[in-house]
């Protein structure tokens, strides 16, 4: 399968950038598990252990050992479901703060083997260094990436603030290799963008869940309105988006859904994850007493709402969009969502590290699991006015090993997988298109958003059945 889409990161949000997580930071009491212990395979464990220490063409330590021994065990479960090192748990702390040190560019990889530059984050090293979308990078320091993983690569971008970093570009309008040295910093990353695009319509996108998030989007919004009084339709940009923090996800969606309604509802095997979350406050706030969303214009709550969502689209962004879709307060457009429907709670350990785990499941306000099967539009566009070659080569979570089964329903494998010859078809075509700036007079599917809000006929998918926008869904079960 084609890699141009599969991995896209973050310089600095490493671990989290992807496929990120609706998650909790718990330290509560663990489920009380059976006293008796597998002793054969514990003796088969130790005796392993022992042949490494003794046999082994050359010594090996034993924190090395047990540490792997841990992120073997814990790996085994789910996608997931990780053990967290010293390094990674604090990347992971970073990413949902919404701040971290390094060059502020968001990357894939590229066809070629090399790592491809999305987008410099405005104003960060990267951008006033002059890195475009679409450069490649070729070398880092003097390393070679072709060929070298995503992850490995983020790692070797980030670093101590003001420790430098040069990057070898390849750039389709320069001649020669460029070559740009770039000091590290502190990137804040803004998780909410929103604009008027056109009289009486804005824009609001969330590119990830994070701490801030909930506070920006309410900021965002009433700028808007400022601005704009009396608003027509908005549309919310959820493409991309992969996930984040929980709270994040029920707070996006309570800001245009009636107070107290039901956001989600979570199921596990721990009595605390047996919860339904509403639209209040002690359910989204992470900074003290204070409502963010209580500050908004009351016209928030009805304004007419179109939700952008593709394959990218993932985990808390499913939430939003499936509690929306629920309860019918936007139309969804896009393509089918990645259908990560699980809940990772971070069980920090005593040495500063921490065990990323799936507790739960989660389901929208009508009791659907979204795991493994997505949250399919009412409306299927594609990303451009010539088809979605891009959707044929993005992984979701059903095609991932191991991944978590939907217990509510049959998973909907979405669109036929396509062959190797479709996918370098489909690969070669991607390469030719500039990269799509999201918001931009070039955005494709928010231009047929804004159709929608006006009343004007969109430009459906080709392959997308008759939409029923008008059908019901059954009330939310008890959980």
């Amino acid at each position: 399968m084609g890699t141009t889409l599969k991995n896209t990161g973050l310089v600095g949000l490493g671990l989290i950038a992807g496929v990120a997580i609706s998650m909790q930071f718990s330290a509560l009491a663990q489920k009380p598990v059976d006293a008796g212990m597998p002793l054969e395979e514990l003796r088969q464990l130790a005796s392993v252990y022992g042949l490494i220490k003794s046999d082994y063409v050359e010594a090996v330590e034993d924190r090395k050992l047990l540490n792997e021994a841990i992120a073997g065990m814990v790996s085994s479960l789910d996608p997931h479901s990780a053990y967290l090192d010293k390094k990674a748990y604090r990347d992971l702390r970073e990413g949902t703060q919404g701040k971290f040190v390094g060059l502020g560019i968001e990357i894939s990889e590229s066809e070629e083997g090399f790592i491809k530059i999305v987008a410099p984050i405005e104003d960060s090293p990267a951008w006033r260094a002059g890195i475009l979308p679409g450069d490649l990078i070729t070398r880092i320091d003097a390393l070679p990436v072709q060929g070298l993983a995503l992850d490995e690569a983020i790692k070797k971008m980030r670093g101590e603030p003001r420790t430098k970093v040069t990057l070898t570009v390849l750039r389709k309008s320069a001649a020669a290799p460029l070559a740009f040295v770039i000091a590290r910093e502190e990137i804040v990353q803004k998780s909410v963008r929103a604009k008027i695009v056109e009289p009486g319509y804005g824009w609001l996108r969330v590119s990830q869940f994070q701490e801030p998030t909930v506070d920006d989007l309410a900021a965002r919004l009433a700028a808007m309105y400022k601005q704009e009084p009396n608003l027509k339709g908005l549309v919310l940009d959820l493409r991309n988006d992969p996930g984040g923090l929980l709270q994040g996800a029920i707070g996006v969606s309570a800001a245009f859904l009636p107070k107290d309604a039901e956001i989600v509802s979570t199921n596990g095997q721990l009595a605390d994850s047996k919860q339904s979350f509403y639209g209040r406050a002690e359910f989204y706030s992470l900074r003290g007493d204070s409502d963010a969303l209580a500050r908004l214009p009351a016209a928030v709550k009805s304004v007419p709402l179109v939700v952008l969502v593709n394959t990218g689209s993932a985990s808390a962004s499913e939430i939003v969009a499936g509690a929306l879709q629920d309860y019918k307060r936007a139309i969804i457009m896009g393509s089918q969502t990645f259908g990560k429907g699980s809940v990772q709670t971070i069980r920090p350990l005593s040495n500063d590290a921490a065990v990323k785990l799936t507790t739960a499941r989660y389901y929208t306000p009508a009791g659907r699991s979204i795991q493994a099967r997505g949250i399919v539009p009412d409306l299927l566009v594609d990303e451009n006015a010539d088809g979605d070659a891009a959707s044929g080569l993005r992984l979701r979570e059903a095609d991932l090993q191991k991944h978590l089964a939907n217990d509510r329903s049959k998973e909907d494998p979405g669109a036929a997988r396509d062959d190797a010859e479709d996918e370098l078809r489909l690969a070669a075509i991607e390469r030719k298109r500039k990269p799509l700036e999201y918001g931009s007079a070039d955005d494709f599917q928010l231009k047929q958003a804004l159709n929608h809000l006006k009343g004007l006929p969109v430009q459906l998918s080709k392959a997308a059945p008759a939409p029923k926008l008008a059908r019901q869904h059954p009330k939310a079960p008890a959980h």
